[in-house]
């Protein structure tokens, strides 16, 4: 490729051009910044539905003839590892390519291919992300990492799950006792302060804690409001 001229002519004069090159895949994104949203909370059973309904699609999928189906053996192993890793409270599932290379011991085109085969089947997806290399002056400045995973179980894989993948209905008596516990969280939270009620309705943070502030400002002001009608109606009107 052709330098730019400004580059040739700064190189020339012994300048550095300034510039920083950033290897970072398209669509990527930053790091520990948008996986919240991306990430659901799961369990163990949601996750062997999933590995269970994948292993019958690649048999329905199989032509004749054929070893494999849509899928392949090496998706089937990369479920089975997700299952593993991923962090059932969060969602959260981030091995890196080479991570699953020397776990399984694959190849990283087969194991390119498999992720894709899952991803185009709709069994996983996921975000390209990139981080910050802290370099200082010339270098690259951002570098990609390792992708953030998704687990999902697509219809036409459920279907072929039958009476596996419909939910147990909760009994009654759990159900009550979850609908009156639920009762009883909302009528405390209603009974707190403005000021308190974002400390109950979320993790303690800065957010938190700002809104925590402002409602304290809020409950002052309807507090002394209050006062003040109090005391017009106990002063006695004149005639």
């Amino acid at each position: 490729m052709f330098a730019p001229l400004g580059d040739i002519l700064a190189a020339q004069h012994g300048r550095e051009t300034g510039r920083t090159v950033e290897p970072v895949r398209r669509h990527s994104r930053a790091a520990g910044r948008c996986e919240g949203v991306f990430w659901r909370r799961t369990d163990r059973q949601e996750v062997r539905r999933i590995v269970m309904a994948a292993r019958r699609y690649e048999l329905a999928t199989r032509q004749p003839g054929t070893r494999n189906g849509a899928l392949g053996p090496i998706a089937l192993e990369i479920l089975e590892l997700f299952a593993n890793l991923i962090d059932f409270r969060t969602g959260r599932l981030e091995p890196s390519l080479d991570t699953l290379m020397r776990m399984l011991k694959r190849s990283r085109d087969a194991i390119s291919r498999a992720l894709k085969a899952l991803r185009e089947h709709g069994f996983i997806d996921w975000l390209r992300r990139y981080i910050a290399t802290g370099n200082k002056g010339r270098g690259p400045q951002l570098q990609q990492t390792s992708n953030a995973y998704r687990l999902s179980l697509p219809k036409r894989a459920l279907q072929l799950l039958g009476r596996y993948g419909q939910s147990t209905p909760e009994p009654d008596d759990f159900l009550h006792a979850r609908q009156s516990r639920a009762a009883e969280i909302e009528a405390h939270r209603q009974s707190l302060s403005l000021a308190e009620r974002p400390l109950f309705d979320m993790e303690d943070g800065p957010l938190a804690r700002a809104l925590a502030r402002l409602g304290a400002g809020i409950d002052k002001q309807r507090e002394s409001a209050s006062r003040s009608e109090s005391q017009s109606k106990s002063i006695p009107m004149r005639k």
